[in-house]
């Protein structure tokens, strides 16, 4: 009897021990964990103890036309989790564009970063000429490639790691590119401020011919339809990001010498409307593809067939190549506070 009970007792001994052996890996296991991973600023889980490398990316832009380029340059060398190699201007006046990215860049401290000068269409000056005026891109201190779209080429078929491409202009660039080499598709992701699907300008209730697939149609489609993945913020999303109030003072009043580049253009852009660059931003379409390019924690996106029509008129269609769309916001104003903390530095929401 005594024998029995005793090894019935040591049995329970030996289920307890293991009973406490699996927790504690448990807690260990969820220890470990909590040490390696927070909550960062975009919404998402950001690794301590493990940095995941800066994505590379190259910036086609038609800067010097809308002033939301200018935005989304800044706003592009303000996260690091994005490694520039290379910006190229697109689309018009391309020299033009080029002196003022040179120029941003090297008020930024950033000329570390190439500046390709893209296919040339126009010899018309752009809106942000005045700001460039006595600037000649000799002085640039970085790389200039008088080809820029071999430059962009040469940069996706020589990374180690596939290479992004955010596009926020009209894309003859990307149709030449190409057309020139057609394996980049296989080594690039492409990002881009395109479209208007259920939303037009302004947040209206019906799509409009959004410019930078109007403005060129043909080279639209040729950069949505080639065989890489597609990730896009249309009017429904880009088009609802204005700054006001604190958010916008806050920027407006910054020392930081890429806000005051910033700043600068912007009253340039103003022109007869000096005021509007005291109280309030432009619509900012361009910097949302930016953020699409590492994050999409604060947008609800949504797969869709899309297509583009003669007019420039983006349509739904379920035979279409299928892309990833931003389609609405989680929350904009998180996303407008996010953007104001990355420009300026500031810890807090404001």
């Amino acid at each position: 009897m005594c024998r029995r009970l005793l090894r019935r007792i040591v049995s329970w001994a030996s289920v307890i021990q293991g009973f406490w052996t699996v927790m504690w890996v448990f807690l260990l296991a969820a220890v470990g964990l909590g040490s390696c991973v927070s909550f960062g600023s975009g919404g998402g889980a950001a690794a301590h103890s493990y940095t995941p490398k800066p994505i590379p990316v190259i910036l086609d832009t038609d800067i010097g036309t809308d002033i939301d380029d200018t935005w989304a340059l800044a706003f592009l060398l303000k996260c690091p989790e994005l490694d520039v190699k290379l910006v190229v201007t697109d689309s018009g006046n391309t020299i033009c564009r080029a002196k003022i990215v040179a120029r941003f860049l090297e008020a930024a401290g950033r000329t570390d970063i190439p500046v390709g000068i893209g296919l040339k269409l126009s010899d018309k000056e752009e809106r942000q000429a005045p700001w460039v005026k006595n600037y000649e891109l000799s002085r640039y201190p970085g790389k200039v490639f008088k080809d820029g779209v071999q430059a962009l080429i040469d940069t996706i078929m020589r990374s180690p790691r596939p290479v992004t491409l955010i596009c926020i202009g009209p894309v003859p660039n990307i149709e030449a590119a190409l057309e020139r080499e057609p394996r980049i598709a296989g080594r690039a992701h492409f990002v881009g401020m395109f479209a208007s699907v259920r939303k037009g300008y302004g947040g209206k209730g019906t799509p409009d011919a959004e410019y930078n697939v109007r403005r060129d149609v043909e080279a639209c489609r040729a950069a949505l339809n080639a065989p890489w993945e597609v990730t896009l913020t249309p009017l429904d999303t880009c088009g609802l990001v204005q700054l006001k109030g604190k958010k916008y003072a806050a920027l407006r009043d910054s020392k930081d010498p890429a806000v005051q580049a910033l700043m600068e253009n912007y009253r340039i852009w103003c022109g007869q409307k000096p005021e509007r660059a005291e109280k309030e931003s432009s619509t900012l379409f361009d910097t949302v593809a930016v953020y699409l390019a590492f994050s999409r924690d604060l947008c609800v996106m949504e797969t869709l067939g899309l297509r583009i029509d003669d007019r420039g008129f983006t349509v739904v269609d379920p035979a279409a190549k299928k892309m990833n769309c931003a389609m609405a916001w989680k929350s904009l104003p998180a996303f407008k506070d996010f953007l104001v903390r990355r420009l300026t530095g500031a810890e807090n929401s404001l």
